[in-house]
């Protein structure tokens, strides 16, 4: 079993330091700052094993040169032009074996085109998802398109419902506003404010979250429900059905929320 800490940067990343449970070598993923990761490692006199990159946005990767001046490891990431410092390009269904877990690579185009997730059939099972998924909400359709982005949330979705989503942003209360505006009567969601109020108030991270509660209240991962198409309906002033056609009206919603 990994121990998954969140190292805060920038004003509202987590970069993820993974650990197994009596060793001192560690990985992290999407490392866009490489002071906050070296003082980590310092202060809890751990060694960097493996750096993991899920895409090409410098707040993702703008730490590695500095990391690797430090330690001579791997870099696993996608095949992408954009990250010359990956060693170990991967593509859909490889593997990585790191600290006694085998993660597979899922690729989850949309927010960029080479978007990668990492995920371990652990107890529980864990996901590192980048900018994709997020706690509430998904990320902004950058360089895919709406039936791209959705088809990869639709992938994420279908993991083990227990599985532990660990995205890359501090992003929950904006995302579960918007939520609350397409399902306003969801006592589900209600519920899932006030628990996440409540950790935000107490500087509590509102991530990790679980594919099943996403599944509950996370109105990108719910297009083919009848409250999602009329909710869609509703703001685009046209019938829509088509659960990418859905996803396409509520991100271009939530883009100018």
């Amino acid at each position: 079993m990994l121990n998954v800490t969140p190292i805060p940067a920038f004003h509202d990343n987590y970069l993820w330091l993974f650990q197994a449970s009596g060793t001192r070598q560690c990985g992290i993923v999407d490392p866009g700052d490489a002071e906050p990761v070296l003082r980590y490692l310092a202060d809890n006199e751990l060694e960097l094993g493996m750096i993991f990159i899920t895409h090409h946005h410098g707040d993702h990767t703008g730490g590695i040169g500095r990391l690797l001046q430090e330690f001579d490891v791997p870099v696993y990431g996608p095949h992408s032009a954009n990250i010359p410092a990956i060693t170990h390009p991967l593509a859909e269904d490889d593997t990585v074996n790191a600290l006694g877990e085998t993660f597979r690579v899922l690729e989850i185009p949309g927010h960029t085109l080479d978007h990668i997730a990492y995920f371990a059939e652990g107890n529980p099972p864990l996901l590192f998802c980048g900018d994709t998924l997020f706690a509430g909400g998904c990320g902004r359709v950058f360089e895919g398109t709406h039936r791209m982005m959705h088809g990869s949330l639709q992938k994420l979705a279908a993991l083990p419902p227990d599985t532990m989503v660990y995205c890359a942003h501090e992003y929950t209360l904006a995302n579960l506003a918007f939520a609350h505006a397409v399902t306003p009567d969801s006592t589900l969601l209600a519920d899932r404010i006030a628990r996440e109020k409540a950790r935000r108030e107490q500087d509590i991270p509102t991530v990790p979250t679980t594919i099943r509660v996403e599944l509950e209240t996370n109105p990108f991962l719910r297009c083919a429900e009848s409250d999602i198409i009329a909710a869609a309906h509703g703001q685009s002033g046209s019938k829509v059905s088509a659960p990418d056609e859905v996803f396409g009206v509520i991100r271009s919603w939530k883009d100018s929320f």
